[in-house]
């Protein structure tokens, strides 16, 4: 029952990491932001339940990051810490129930408007902006402020009003909906991507690195939050009034006394944010009192003084046209309804994702039924429910296919599982072209080859699988569609480089169903080189951190076929990295024997916290993921678990960070 408890928390915790860098650094969110909060809900819920399976480094401990090497980064001066949200009344209610609770005494809410944008921090030192730092992880962010400066509505310079000699001013930088439109219109007339939604173009927009085209894209900043050592007043209300006359723009707000206000507050917006001029999301619920603030508190993550209540999806309904089943590079057939064109929250959609064979079976789908269209979130539409009294009548039902729409095997669905396969992995082309563009992409082996590319070079049989890459030589490609003497060479230079990429990337890039990053580098770890993991049973392969019974399997079958033998020796043969490189910087000693130790905390990189460890039991320590009245020392860095803080602390075990521990050698 246990492993697959943690079979289930270690599958989370990739898909939210996943869903984090897709929103805060790609700008391309993949999922919805009602089933993201889903999905880390029953993370905490899980990890709350199970806390033997705690992480310091799960997603339920940290704010998402926006932050690019392409920018310099800058310390908050105070965290910027995310909201906690919900989207139903009963939630809304127990917080109220909490605050009443913790403050026994008279409070009073502000309600704002939640914008649908990207976060930023601005420092006024004198009246004058000196600084511009997205959220980043919540401690750091990228200095933003070269772009900032070409924002029309952000005061460089204040020219009145009694201000402090330095404060920080938060708020979101948004684009309005007529400077969407110009956008996308200009970029499609560019024949280049449009923006998905008008918080995309936002955020896509503040991290161009040319602050001239950022002055072009006509975006809007509204603030709502003054930090300060020395505030003007205790109300947080009258000190954003103080804000808009200083020269800002702020939102609507209002002062609300009971929760029933707030209610009516949120039900208003409800329906008028059709009307604005820009995307909101919801509505933010604020103590007012700065003092009663810090009575409450905050915990790692989020303010126990505020809340967000996040609008349900804006809903359509269409005429269903059709429904395709697409294969995915593992053989895993996805459904996707197709329908006319349609206008949902700002862009046109026609397809929507069915997901699985029990969600088709549970909507009861008809050919030409009509359906409700979500799209939630403002980005991924989803059909959710069907309108039974416009059904045609004698429609057929919708069923899911036996057979592999591409190759025409017989589809196989392995238990506990929604989804069905297609297992003629070597011959099925979606499921090939699925594993090349797997392999090319940027977390993978990170060659320079786009989609299209991997699937033209497949059609045109130069390449039929991973090893086919390396194969490649200028003049097998220059001939080709779109291939010049330069792009040639520069495809091929991009192949010759991607040797160079550590085993567990390589061990990722082989698209093994389950293996994500983080598993790859605990089998890397684990195994040291191919070989190794090749030849381990299932048990050893089971007995590896954080796996379990469902990718134990799915590894130890992947290497018992034989064309993926076959294509292991072939990239042995090109030269890929299959071992973990020993580095010669790392020294074995027995300064940590019979020590036991556990690491909590974020680190810079995953590779300090990778290299702490590491040091510990190449010294002859012994790592433990909970305090114990046998741990020796817990090492922490940003954000440590709580839990674990306070156990060390009832048990009197030494707290240390890094450089202590270094002290320890």
């Amino acid at each position: 029952m246990n492993e697959k408890i943690r079979d289930r928390i270690m599958n989370l915790r990739e898909f939210i990491n996943q869903c984090n860098y897709n929103y805060y650094v790609l700008n391309n969110p993949s999922v919805t932001d009602y089933e993201f909060d889903q999905k880390l809900k029953e993370l905490q819920e899980l990890e709350n339940s199970y806390p033997e399976f705690d992480d310091p480094n799960s997603p339920t401990h940290r704010v998402g990051s926006d932050i690019t090497k392409s920018f310099t980064q800058e310390q908050h001066k105070y965290p910027m810490l995310s909201l906690a949200n919900t989207y139903n009344e009963d939630d809304l209610r127990e917080f109220d129930d909490r605050i009443k609770k913790q403050l026994n005494e008279p409070y009073c809410y502000v309600c704002e408007l939640k914008f649908d944008g990207t976060s930023i921090s601005l420092t006024y030192v004198n009246g004058q902006l000196t600084k511009a730092v997205t959220r980043g992880d919540g401690k750091v962010g990228d200095d933003v402020t070269a772009n900032v400066r070409t924002i029309k509505t952000i005061p460089l310079k204040l020219t009145k009003g009694n201000y402090p000699q330095e404060f920080e001013v938060r708020g979101e930088i948004l684009m309005p909906h007529d400077s969407f439109d110009k956008l996308n219109k200009e970029r499609l007339k560019e024949g280049v991507p449009t923006f998905a939604n008008c918080r995309n173009a936002a955020s896509g927009s503040l991290k161009t690195l040319d602050p001239a085209i950022v002055a072009k894209r006509g975006l809007d900043c509204y603030l709502y939050y003054l930090l300060s050592d020395s505030l003007p007043s205790d109300s947080h209300y009258t000190n954003l009034n103080c804000v808009k006359d200083w020269g800002f723009k702020t939102g609507n707000m209002v002062k609300c006394s009971t929760i029933d206000d707030v209610f009516n507050y949120i039900n208003y917006w409800n329906t008028e944010r059709k009307n604005l001029p820009y995307d909101i999301d919801g509505i933010v619920i604020k103590i007012d009192s700065i003092s009663q603030r810090e009575k409450l508190g905050c915990t790692a993550k989020t303010p126990r003084w505020a809340i967000a209540y996040k609008f349900k999806a804006e809903e359509v309904t269409v005429k269903l046209n059709s429904v395709n089943f697409q294969v995915g590079k593992t053989g895993l057939i996805t459904p996707v309804a197709n329908f006319n064109p349609v206008l949902l929250s700002g862009t046109y959609v026609m397809r929507a994702s069915l997901y699985n064979s029990d969600y088709i079976s549970a909507l009861d789908l008809h050919e030409g039924d009509t359906v409700y269209v979500e799209k939630g979130g403002e980005i991924i539409p989803k059909i959710t429910k069907v309108d039974i009294t416009k059904r045609i009548p004698n429609s057929n039902l919708i069923k899911f296919p036996a057979i592999c729409p591409a190759c025409g095997t017989q589809l196989v669905r392995n238990a506990n599982e929604a989804g069905y396969y297609c297992p003629n992995s070597s011959n099925c082309s979606p499921q090939i072209i699925g594993r090349l563009v797997h392999f090319v992409s940027r977390k993978a082996m990170n060659i320079n080859c786009g989609d299209s590319t991997a699937e033209f070079l497949f059609k045109t049989n130069l390449v039929k699988d991973i090893s086919d890459f390396y194969l490649l030589t200028p003049s097998s490609l220059q001939n080709l569609m779109g291939f010049g003497k330069k792009s040639a060479e520069n495809l091929v230079k991009s192949i010759e480089e991607s040797k160079n990429v550590p085993f567990e990337r390589v061990l990722y890039a082989l698209s093994i169903r389950y293996v994500g990053e983080v598993t790859a580098k605990n089998l890397a770890k684990q195994f040291k080189n191919i070989d190794t993991l090749a030849s381990a049973t299932l048990d050893q392969i089971k007995a590896t951190k954080d796996i379990g019974e469902v990718i134990a399997v799915s590894v130890f079958n992947w290497f018992r076929v034989p064309e993926n033998v076959t294509i292991i020796g072939k990239l042995k043969s090109a030269g890929l990295n299959f071992q973990i490189k020993n580095q010669t910087n790392t020294t074995t000693t027995a300064k940590l024997s019979g020590l036991n130790f556990v690491v909590t905390g974020s680190f810079s990189s995953p590779e300090e916290r990778t290299m702490i460890e590491n040091t510990i039991t190449d010294n002859g320590g012994k790592l433990q993921s909970s305090v114990s009245s046998k741990t020796n020392y817990v090492v922490y860095g940003e954000n440590p678990g709580t839990s674990k803080i306070h156990k060390a602390n009832t048990l009197g075990i030494p707290i240390i960070n890094k450089e202590e521990f270094k002290n320890l050698l």
